[in-house]
């Protein structure tokens, strides 16, 4: 999920304000382009979808003198505190090839996941370790860099590294975790996992999320939303060999290397704090800015209704011909966009639920949340201008 950038349109959205975007133009009427096909002007408010919590309203209800626990009870109404711990198995998505390779450091071991047996690595002159499959899967083959590659053990079945933190070699660069590092089995192939406690994840979660420098109490009420968050998908997810993404299609997580004193001091104040619906672990979305209104959802918790802190992002957008044919292929020339449904709440009727985009070949109906998706728009919250 993400913030102030959408928490990038939730993560991205934590750093940034959602103002004006790359290739945003002032509002107007439809436009002549150089080439004589129209471009259409959007207004726009909100980033992200709108559902759940507003981290820039979070802030603003925060500023307002709101504790995180008055914060949470108007995003998630109906919901009530609950506790969470134990494990999480976080994909960790940056790392697409089959073998596993953490930096050398005392304290390393290698461990099977099925046995439990458990190997201390230690060799003069390491400097990397790294896990690869056999052909078939089937066995974790543990390896040593010195001078080269040298095997060090096979080990049956899946494996994985243990150290307190470890620093990962990953294609685009290395990054840092604790807990445990699994070359887990999937499918056939290998994905690296990362094992570690609920609140050393929320750790590397929280400051991607929202800004650190933010309100304590705001800070509170997104470790409280993303630790909901976390067990929700844990308990409700069939992914197999891991529970929850490192992305926005969970939440944005950077290990160890992100972590911030006031985002910890934050998750410490609510540790093992979450919301719950009927007993279980609510599904406590957020993004970034909701524009004025929140979103009806899929839960009964996830309500549309006027935001009074959220501070109303705006933006502007100009819809291209390409655009508008990757929205809607097959429509040839774009001659009209057209707001044909909207959900109700707020300003200019509420968001747009149906876009209607009439072409020179044909006239397609297209989904807002599709619209906006295969634009890259910031919201469903706009009119035409």
């Amino acid at each position: 999920m993400r913030l102030i950038a959408r928490a990038a349109l939730t993560a991205l959205a934590t750093v940034a304000p959602l103002a004006v975007v790359p290739g945003v133009v002032a509002p107007g009427p439809a436009v002549a382009s150089a080439a004589g096909a129209a471009e259409f002007q959007l207004d726009g408010r909100g980033w992200g979808h709108g559902k759940g919590m507003s981290q820039w309203g979070a802030q603003g209800a925060a500023t307002d003198g709101l504790g995180f626990r008055q914060i949470v009870n108007f995003y998630y109404p109906g919901t009530r505190v609950g506790s969470a711990t134990g494990d999480i198995r976080v994909l960790l998505t940056a790392e697409t090839r089959q073998a596993l390779v953490v930096g050398h450091r005392s304290g390393l071991s290698v461990r099977s996941v099925s046995s439990r047996a458990s190997y201390p690595l230690s060799r003069a002159g390491a400097s990397r370790w790294r896990i690869t499959p056999s052909s078939d899967n089937a066995t974790s083959r543990v390896w040593v860099y010195t001078d080269a590659w040298h095997l060090v053990r096979s080990i049956a079945g899946q494996a994985e590294f243990v150290a307190p933190s470890m620093r990962l070699y990953l294609p685009s660069g290395s990054k840092v975790y604790r807990g445990k590092l699994r070359s887990a089995s999937a499918g056939g192939q290998r994905d690296v996992v990362n094992i570690v406690s609920l609140e050393t994840y929320l750790r590397g979660v929280v400051p991607r999320e929202m800004p650190a420098l933010w309100k304590a109490e705001a800070l509170k009420a997104q470790a409280v939303a993303a630790r909901s968050y976390a067990a929700y998908e844990r308990a409700n997810s069939s992914r197999g060999h891991f529970d929850v993404y490192d992305t926005t299609q969970s939440q944005v997580y950077g290990g160890a290397g992100d972590e911030q004193p006031q985002t910890d001091a934050a998750i410490a104040a609510t540790r093992g704090e979450i919301r719950a619906y009927g007993g279980t672990p609510a599904f406590t979305q957020f993004s970034s800015s909701n524009g004025g209104w929140t979103v009806k959802g899929s839960q009964p918790y996830l309500v549309a209704r006027a935001d009074p802190y959220d501070p109303v992002r705006t933006w502007h957008w100009t819809l291209t011909q390409a655009e508008l044919r990757a929205a809607a292929p097959g429509i040839g020339t774009a001659t009209a966009v057209t707001v044909v449904a909207r959900d109700g709440h707020g300003d200019w009727g509420g968001r747009a639920v149906t876009v209607r985009v009439t072409g020179t070949l044909k006239t397609v109906d297209v989904p807002a949340d599709t619209f906006r998706s295969r634009i890259g728009l910031l919201s469903t919250y706009f009119r035409r201008v």
